[in-house]
């Protein structure tokens, strides 16, 4: 008899099979229970459609069986597709190569397996999904009558159903799934099992899949390492004050205003791609505000409390810790939102020069088109949220969460459902995965005024449609040079909106665009070579006529920052040491707010 190979005699010991298996069942009946005990009481069920997809798809339906001739039309495109489909697999299978019928993305990861090419079947069934996807999504597309905010929910939801159905993500159509359970002799899907009862523990029966080694981070101590001190903060902020690395440092000092939705360390990941470390080693004071994460007791606070305990609050602090009455100031994402209110509220008061220069990193303001984001908001979505709001007195960081994956489905979910469930692999330990899981909660009232006055009615570009501390803001008053930073491929702040402050403020605007996405068109270090930029000292009313004349810089955008920059920090001073001022140190950076961890 033949020598058999490790995979062949490899056997699973009975016993420990049968305490496995029991030990599954016992969790899942846990589970299950637990699951249902909480949904009796959860308010978002008691509507059968609370993201009113039914109603979109639907009006959908409607306008389709309205063109029946279109509906054929497209039957006929897919059948023929199809039929050439049958014919070249037939060829390949005797030696021929005919061109595919259709051909994955050359960045689409679910199709890596070289099975996926190599073996007619599987190339088959690749083709078959690929077809019928593009077939789908071009029919819900093509559907005229549908008013913007209905089609762009049609189109969403259906791509989310189509990234679903594909066939990596079952056991019998993924040949690398299939090749992993033949080898373990079905190990694979035992440990998957395991895997799936712990994220459905770990969520309290919703799923919270495990994108990464969450015991392989802790903050302070391997991210989020600048050093530093907390010199100040109150019920929403702690401020923090870095350690300078140079002997001069510029005279004003630099605070970055980070998004609340998620946690500053984002900007100081690892000494290699921190910006905050970066701007230290430039020569700049910095600050930076630490968004504490808000429970019940913080529920009424909002966008202005927001500002006032915020960005306000944090001028001031740095004022009595360095004596400087004026800063230069960085916002991002939705930070840059509260920043730029910030700049009109001063502007209003007449005391505008408190802010020198200003920086945004991928802030939207006018949110007349908001991508994908704005699938999410309409008004029986906007009342479905806040009676959840209203439950606890603020939304959970893991629906905000499961909001973004969804608009990048398959790297964020289904490449997960694959490594951890089907081949029962444990997640790989990477730092930026470890951030974007470590969620944040949103007060319900700060939540409510955001999406209903900024998203859903667009007010922050209106003269005094929104009022903030007494005060009717009008952006178009800000005189205060700006720089700002959008991504080319960001689905979060689509660089072509957020382009649209260059026409509502009346001062100086430099726009850069970076290359990549949301983060990694933020977060990308000199010295990673990484990427590129774009710059065009003109500003067009239309944004893609401003990529049309802009000029492509190699490299990183932060250095060009830093040439800008320089120009409003003011002269070289003594290097500022935290806690020496008229602010002590409470204790060291990164702070307790930071660490403040959803279970």
């Amino acid at each position: 008899m033949a020598e058999q190979t490790g995979a062949d005699h490899k056997m699973t010991d009975p016993a420990e099979l049968s305490k496995a298996m029991t030990s599954i069942a016992e969790r899942s009946q846990k589970v299950v229970t637990d699951f249902l005990t909480r949904q009796a009481s959860d308010p978002k069920f008691g509507s059968a459609d609370p993201l009113n997809i039914g109603n979109a798809f639907m009006e959908m339906t409607a306008k389709l069986m309205s063109d029946p001739a279109k509906m054929v039309e497209a039957h006929l495109n897919l059948w023929q597709d199809y039929m050439t489909l049958w014919q070249n697999t037939a060829r390949r299978m005797m030696g021929e190569a005919p061109e595919p019928v259709a051909k994955p993305d050359v960045a689409d990861r679910r199709f890596k397996d070289e099975m996926w090419e190599e073996n007619e079947i599987f190339d088959f069934i690749k083709q078959s999904y690929l077809l019928s996807a593009r077939w789908m999504q071009g029919v819900v597309k093509d559907v005229e009558g549908l008013d913007d905010h209905t089609a762009k929910k049609v189109d969403f939801y259906t791509r989310q159903f189509v990234d679903a159905m594909a066939p990596s993500n079952f056991v019998m159509t993924n040949p690398e799934v299939l090749r992993a359970t033949v080898e373990s002799r079905g190990e694979n899907l035992l440990k998957g099992l395991s895997n799936l009862l712990d994220d459905l523990e770990r969520g309290k029966g919703n799923l919270s899949i495990k994108m990464t080694d969450y015991d392989a981070f802790k903050v302070g101590e391997n991210i989020a390492v600048t050093p530093g001190k907390v010199v100040f903060q109150n019920d929403l902020i702690q401020l923090l004050q870095y350690t300078p690395t140079t002997e001069q440092v510029f005279e004003k000092p630099l605070l970055i205003v980070p998004p609340w939705i998620n946690k500053y360390y984002i900007l100081d990941l690892r000494p290699k791609n921190s910006f905050i470390k970066w701007a230290v080693d430039q020569g700049h004071t910095v600050f930076v505000i630490s968004w504490v994460n808000p429970d019940e007791s913080l529920a009424a606070k909002d966008f202005g409390d927001y500002m006032r305990d915020g960005t306000l609050a944090a001028i001031d602090a740095i004022e009595k810790a360095t004596g400087q009455k004026q800063i230069d100031a960085i916002g991002y994402c939705l930070g840059g939102t509260l920043l730029t209110c910030t700049l009109a509220y001063l502007t209003a008061k007449k005391q505008e020069d408190r802010i020198a220069s200003a920086t945004f990193f991928t802030t939207m303001t006018d949110f007349k088109e908001p991508g994908e984001l704005g699938v999410f908001i309409d008004e029986e979505q906007l009342a479905a949220l806040e009676d959840k709001m209203a439950l606890h007195g603020y939304l959970d960081g893991r629906d905000m969460a499961t909001t973004f994956n969804m608009m990048r489905a398959n790297d964020l979910i289904w490449s997960f459902v694959v490594n951890n469930y089907l081949l029962g692999k444990d997640p790989f330990p990477f730092d930026l995965l470890y951030w974007n899981s470590d969620s944040t909660r949103m007060p319900a009232a700060m939540h409510s005024f955001y999406l209903r006055k900024m998203y859903q009615e667009n007010k922050l570009i209106e003269a005094g449609g929104i009022e903030l501390g007494g005060v009717k803001i009008d952006i178009s008053t800000i005189k205060t040079p700006i720089y700002m930073l959008s991504t080319r491929e960001d689905h979060i702040a689509p660089w072509q909106s957020t382009y649209a402050l260059t026409q509502h403020v009346a001062g100086p605007v430099k726009f850069v665009l970076s290359a990549s996405g949301h983060i990694a068109g933020v977060v990308n270090p000199p010295a990673a070579n990484k990427y590129c930029y774009w710059t065009n000292a003109k500003k067009p009313k239309n944004p893609e006529v401003w990529i049309a004349g802009a000029t492509e810089e190699a490299g990183s955008w932060w250095t060009d920052w830093q040439k800008w920059v320089e120009k409003f920090a003011g002269k070289q001073i003594a290097a500022r040491q935290p806690g020496t001022g008229k602010l002590k140190a409470i204790e060291d950076a990164p702070g307790a707010y930071v660490k403040n961890r959803l279970a």
